[in-house]
């Protein structure tokens, strides 16, 4: 059968404050936001039956440093958490451009403010490189991560070297998201260690009720932007060969459904 995986929302991509900054981002008081997405986004989950939901770090002002937003940004994550703890479910908060979790040193940083053991971090690669960052700073901000590591959302991008960083990411223009084993975040790397890490993630993970350490394929092949991007089932069939042969290079096992399997399931 088919079982969900994790429900990826859009919690916590909403303003720290209700401030004018010419994004287009918009701001609802926090109790309200409890109330609604966030009630909501909960109760998606568990008529699913997942345990685990993705979330983000809240944008703060265009402009100003995500440093002087870490105080608040870690006490409404840190309600998220308890709210998804409260039903039984897990936090994951992914790392993204734009939000004060924007690096891995800032997704670590408030993971020890938040210090909920419901609260996991979500390593995204491409997400990193979309900030103009090469495969070694990839690699170190994964490595910032890796004490509350969840799970990883695998994609990839290949930079724009035509594009200035100004320090924001413009979401709407982010073409450039490719398989994962043909873009600048150096998968091959990450993966390698990931097959070392692997092992000392699984006590925490499994300390939760979760079966294990998941990769989450959604590649954004033919489009993505700020509240979600699209491959299609021949994007998704691209994304998972690349991911397989990445796993492949980096020694990591996994299985695939066979015909055997197919026959089984029939009675054959």
């Amino acid at each position: 059968g088919v079982s969900v995986t994790s429900i990826g929302s859009r919690l916590g991509k909403v303003k720290l404050l209700d401030v004018d900054d010419g994004s287009h981002n918009k701001f609802v008081p926090f109790d309200q936001y409890l109330q609604g997405d966030v009630a909501r986004t909960i109760r998606a989950a568990k008529a699913l039956g997942t345990r685990l939901i993705r979330g983000f770090s809240f944008y703060h002002p265009r402009g100003t440093k995500p440093e002087q937003h870490l105080d608040l940004a870690a006490a409404q994550v840190r309600r998220l958490t308890e709210v998804c703890a409260a039903e039984g479910l897990v936090y994951g908060m992914e790392i993204e451009p734009n939000l004060v979790g924007e690096t891995g040193p800032l997704m670590a940083e408030l993971a020890k403010r938040v210090d909920h053991p419901s609260l996991v971090l979500i390593f995204d690669a491409g997400n990193v490189a979309a900030q103009n960052k090469h495969a070694l700073q990839v690699f170190a901000e994964y490595q910032a991560t890796l004490p509350w590591l969840g799970w990883m959302h695998v994609k990839d991008y290949r930079i724009d070297p035509s594009l200035v960083w100004e320090g924001a990411v413009d979401e709407e223009r982010l073409k450039n998201f490719v398989p994962c084993n043909e873009g600048d975040s150096g998968h091959e790397l990450i993966f390698r260690d990931l097959r070392e890490q692997i092992p000392g993630l699984l006590p925490r993970l499994q300390s939760l009720g979760l079966p294990g350490f998941y990769l989450e394929t959604e590649p954004h092949l033919k489009g993505g932007g700020q509240f979600g991007g699209f491959s299609g089932p021949d994007g998704m069939g691209v994304a998972v060969r690349a991911l397989c042969a990445s796993l492949d290079y980096a020694g990591i096992g996994y299985g695939l459904r066979t015909f055997r399997d197919i026959r089984e399931l029939r009675g054959f």
